[in-house]
């Protein structure tokens, strides 16, 4: 990275194993700083996992005329926070698995950026809460919103919709289309082409939200799997019947 002058490490001459970037650079220190949040630690097994930072010669001491996105990456004891999530594999060689950032890749080669889609939403008056999901084997976006009860009880109302329970509003093929129509400020691959409704809130004790409250996305998505499964399950069998 740019940051680092040049490489934070290499594969060793002879090395047959794949899949990893090598052993640090001579010239650098490398350590692996837990990001709990993304339930990686440096007590994980078989491998301890974590932010990659670095600090040695190599690195930059810090972005020209810009001393706030500075103190973001670079730490008052000189490691630079790659924001890349990292293992030491056997024979100390580092890996690169996740990014603490948060960008994803969906299947035609877009990046996402979750949490600025999320807070665009997150304006629309249906919705208390969402949760963007995407992934690299999947070309669209979905989203698990913690509703805004208020407001979904009085849409259905005007409408003139009969329901025996805020579940089964939620789970109304109407309600969720309202929910989407206001979800309109963003358009393209930045769409979430399904949403589901949810009435129990992201919380820290639902082990959803940090105590920052920030989404802990490898738990949301664990927590949400089955109806973030059923979405894509929904939207492949949508795109199937059209092309027929």
């Amino acid at each position: 990275m740019t940051e680092t002058s040049c490489v934070i490490s290499c594969m060793d001459e002879g090395d047959i194993l794949s899949g990893h970037v090598g052993s640090p650079n001579p010239a650098c220190e490398i350590k692996l700083v837990d990001v709990p949040e993304m339930n990686y630690t440096s007590d994980d097994q078989p491998y301890p996992r974590g932010e990659i930072c670095v600090r040695g010669p190599i690195v930059f001491q810090g972005y020209y005329k810009d001393e706030m996105q500075t103190r973001e990456v670079l730490d008052e004891d000189g490691w630079l926070h790659t924001g890349d999530i990292g293992l030491w594999h056997t024979g100390g060689r580092l890996k690169i698995i996740d990014r603490k950032k948060n960008i994803f890749k969906l299947a035609q080669g877009e990046y996402i950026a979750p949490e600025k889609i999320e807070n665009v939403y997150a304006k629309c008056k249906f919705i208390g809460q969402c949760f963007i999901y995407g992934d690299s084997l999947n070309s669209s976006l979905v989203a698990i919103v913690s509703v805004d009860q208020d407001a979904l009880k009085a849409w259905a109302s005007s409408q003139g919709i009969k329901y025996k329970d805020l579940e089964q509003l939620c789970n109304d093929p109407r309600a969720r289309a309202a929910v989407q129509a206001g979800m309109d400020a963003l358009r393209g691959f930045e769409f979430a082409k399904s949403v589901t409704l949810v009435l129990e809130p992201f919380t820290m004790e639902n082990g959803l939200l940090t105590p920052t409250f920030k989404i802990k996305r490898a738990q949301a998505k664990a927590y949400f799997a089955k109806a973030i499964s059923n979405m894509y399950v929904e939207l492949t069998t949508s795109d199937s019947s059209h092309v027929k």
